[in-house]
């Protein structure tokens, strides 16, 4: 089978590690309880940001929520590797940015993600990953952005949604615990 995996989000808790440096950078201690019930993406509302405030914050601190400790999910790299070893085809896609995708790639090698470089795609608007998905034809592809998923509806592609508090209210099939996924496609 062919594979695809977003990585913010989805196998990386990028938005909590960014939650965490918001909280020591600004000095504020937001309850973990009020992030985990925040009903969309952007975390900046919690610190009492505008969007425009937020947009400044996120992107001066790119490098150090991107390329710091921001740990994957619980086992979603042992679920990876499985799958690579059952024959499996990963494929990565990412709309990090252009500038940040070879760093990227080699961030997740370091951290232990089995990865391809020729599987591995960045650089792209959320809007343009559905035509890498449908030029790929991977049989399933697993994002935390309902938008996304939505689109690949009338595709062939099995679309699966990584829960997460934003995305409640999408009623697709979606993966609570990254172990899930192997039960979910031998199900299939």
């Amino acid at each position: 089978m062919k594979i695809g995996f977003d990585i913010d989000d989805t196998l990386i808790n990028l938005r909590e590690h960014a939650f965490e440096i918001y909280k020591r950078k600004l000095n504020i201690d937001v309850p973990s309880e009020q992030f985990y019930e925040l009903n969309r993406v952007e975390i900046h509302e919690l610190f009492g940001l505008t969007d425009e405030q937020g947009n400044n914050m996120w992107n001066r601190s790119l490098e150090e929520i991107y390329y710091t400790e921001c740990p994957p999910y619980d086992g979603a790299i042992e679920t990876l590797k499985e799958l690579m070893a059952e024959g499996h085809e990963i494929y990565y896609i990412t709309a990090r940015p252009k500038e940040h995708g070879e760093r990227t790639k080699e961030w997740m090698k370091k951290k232990g993600f089995p990865i391809e470089d020729t599987r591995f795609f960045y650089g792209m608007q959320d809007h343009e990953k559905v035509n890498f998905i449908k030029e790929l034809q991977l049989d399933y592809y697993v994002d935390d952005k309902p938008a996304i998923l939505e689109t690949l509806s009338q595709e062939s592609v099995q679309p699966l949604l990584k829960d997460q508090s934003y995305n409640r209210n999408y009623p697709g099939p979606r993966i609570f615990h990254w172990y899930e996924l192997k039960t979910f496609l031998k199900n299939k």
